[in-house]
């Protein structure tokens, strides 16, 4: 494999990494970055190391190349980080204040316990999610050290994985490990707000917010009119609504300035709660994800009550130097600008979570999200879930979610994990107005209980459209018919209650010398010039496009960037090259 940069990983300044606010729907004043260099090593035994093997950038995964490691860790092994005094340094005026310091880790994966000064502060398992702790009774005036152990079993047990695998290669790709989004710090009062909550309603012209802390405590509320969408048009923030009221109870607060959001024009309000003396701010949009029947009785997928085609792109979230993470703010916003230049309205996030920023940049620039609950269970098998199910899938066969040997799912412990983080994923993205439908399954991978699972999630989360099996072993559930085809002719059949949406298909690989990652090539259709490739893609979206009148109301298509052996991308892995020329 040929080691490939960004443009950004290229200019990545190790003294500034990934600077920005991490968690923009509840942001304050107080923040302070922990990304950079961190002390590294690797043991066998899970003993505090004596010395360290040297110096890894935080938050890129020891497997990338952006982290200045380059080594794959094993699920025998276990991975230690530390910060020390100079780079973690607490601010004891605000502590002798009555501040309380909140420690916060974007993600880790898998496995992850952290020390403060020797004691014990926190330990989390699932490597998508995030995890904070208070560690304000830990610290010392004299000196301060951070302490965090890893473990990753990574695709050897039935934890979350994604497309993660220790022997890569084709539809699976390079395995990370540990600290993979940014580490950071706040200070708080004593009771302070730890969640806030808002749930628009376009259609009453009104929106509630709950803010939810410990105690029960008076809370005021304020929101402004739009201030800026992606068109660029600005104007002085003006309060329009005003509220008061208890934590932990929802506010209700009328609109009277409704702008909604759409692709075209994302307007998002910005608000304002202030709770004694804690103050953070966030932002909620006006819009509706809906299953309606249009004129002809098919069910049509709308957006504020109006059918809205989704044309969609794959996104796995890979980059070749830093593999899970982006190297800068800027590499996340080229990645949902090109698409959008491109006449792509809608990104499908592949079975990965990316930091909350991602899905801010997404709701300020009017891109639809749909959002993969990320896949776990024991090893797949893959003649099953691959080409048996692609048979079944071409014959139109139904197959009950009831065998977990073959769907991998035999281990109780690792289903009801897959509920937690499932309805963990929805509260932590629930606020972000540019998702617009949940994916809980693909093709099959850790398949168990569909109709609970899709239940589980519409108590979560009502306002979202529901995709319970994307691919194969449909259960009928849910709001969306949805296929995958990469190899048989496009034909398609309306439902009466959902909508068809076609939520894979193309895939269409070309390999650009100096541009691609190995020599190796897997793609669904192999072209060799740019020209035989576009003329491909535009036969096959014109047949998409005839497949419409006929009930067809998304399509996404693979993908948007090659992945390591995957070339199938609309751009090479380093972002440099545009493959289609539309």
């Amino acid at each position: 494999m040929e080691q490939l940069y960004t443009r950004w990983g290229k200019t990545l300044d190790a003294d500034h990494v990934l600077q920005e606010y991490p968690r923009p729907l509840l942001k304050r004043d107080s923040y302070v970055n922990l990304n950079g260099y961190w002390d590294y090593t690797v043991t066998k035994q899970f003993k505090r190391p004596e010395k360290y093997d040297g110096r890894i950038l935080v938050p890129f995964s020891p497997e990338s190349a952006l982290s200045g490691v380059g080594r794959q860790l094993q699920p025998d092994e276990y991975l230690w980080y530390r910060i020390q005094d100079g780079r973690f340094s607490p601010d004891w005026e605000k502590l002798d204040q009555g501040m309380r310091l909140i420690l916060h880790f974007g993600a880790v994966d898998q496995s992850c316990r952290v020390y403060v000064n020797g004691r014990e502060a926190a330990k989390h398992t699932g490597g998508y999610l995030p995890f904070s702790a208070d560690i304000t009774e830990y610290l010392g005036k004299a000196s301060n050290e951070i302490l965090a152990a890893v473990k990753d079993l990574s695709d050897t047990s039935y934890h979350a994985k994604g497309k993660q695998k220790l022997k890569k290669g084709g539809m699976f790709y390079t395995a990370q490990s540990g600290i993979w989004q940014t580490v950071w710090m706040e200070y708080v009062p004593g009771c302070h707000i730890t969640e806030l909550a808002a749930e628009p309603d376009l259609n009453r012209k009104l929106v509630r917010i709950c803010v939810r802390s410990a105690l029960d405590l008076p809370v005021k509320i304020q929101i402004c009119a739009p201030a800026i969408c992606q068109q660029g048009h600005e104007k002085e923030c003006a309060v329009i609504a005003e509220g008061s009221g208890t934590s932990n109870r929802y506010i209700e607060l009328p609109i009277p300035e409704v702008r909604p959001w759409t692709c075209g024009e994302p307007w998002l309000y910005e608000y304002t709660v202030t709770m004694g003396e804690d103050r953070a701010e966030s932002y909620f949009a006006l819009r509706t994800f809906t299953v309606e029947p249009d004129e002809t009785g098919i069910p049509r997928i709308c957006m504020n009550g109006e059918v809205q085609f989704q044309n969609g792109v794959l996104d796995q979230g890979y980059w070749p130097d830093g593999l899970y993470t982006a190297p800068s703010d800027e590499a996340m916003i080229f990645d949902i600008r090109e698409m959008k230049k491109l006449g792509f309205n809608m990104i499908r996030k592949h079975i990965k979570i990316e930091p909350q920023r991602w899905y801010y940049h997404c709701d300020r620039l009017g891109m639809v999200v749909w959002q993969d609950i990320v896949n776990g269970g024991t090893c797949y098998r893959h003649w099953f879930v691959t080409y048996a199910a692609t048979l079944i899938s071409w014959r139109k066969w139904n197959m009950a979610d009831i065998y977990p040997r073959l769907l991998s799912r035999t281990h109780k412990e690792g289903r009801l994990e897959f509920v937690r983080e499932m309805k963990e994923t929805i509260r932590l993205l629930k606020g972000h107005p540019s998702i617009a439908v949940w994916v809980i399954f693909n093709e099959g991978w850790g398949q168990f209980q569909t109709e609970d699972m899709t239940r589980i999630a519409r108590e979560c989360d009502g306002t979202r459209l529901i995709d319970q099996a994307s691919g194969w072993f449909d259960q009928k559930g849910g709001d969306l018919q949805s296929i995958h085809n990469y190899f048989f002719k496009l034909e398609f059949t309306a439902e009466k209650e959902r909508a068809t949406v076609l939520s894979e298909f193309g895939g269409y690989s070309l390999r650009v010398e100096q541009h691609s990652a190995c020599r190796k090539l897997y793609g669904y259709g192999t072209h060799k010039t740019m020209e035989s490739l576009n003329a491909a893609y535009k036969k096959q979206m014109q047949k998409v496009k005839e497949q419409i009148p006929n009930g067809l109301c998304a399509s996404v298509y693979t993908q948007l960037s090659d992945v390591e052996e995957e070339m199938n991308g609309i751009f090479t892995y380093d972002r440099e090259v545009c493959k289609l020329r539309l």
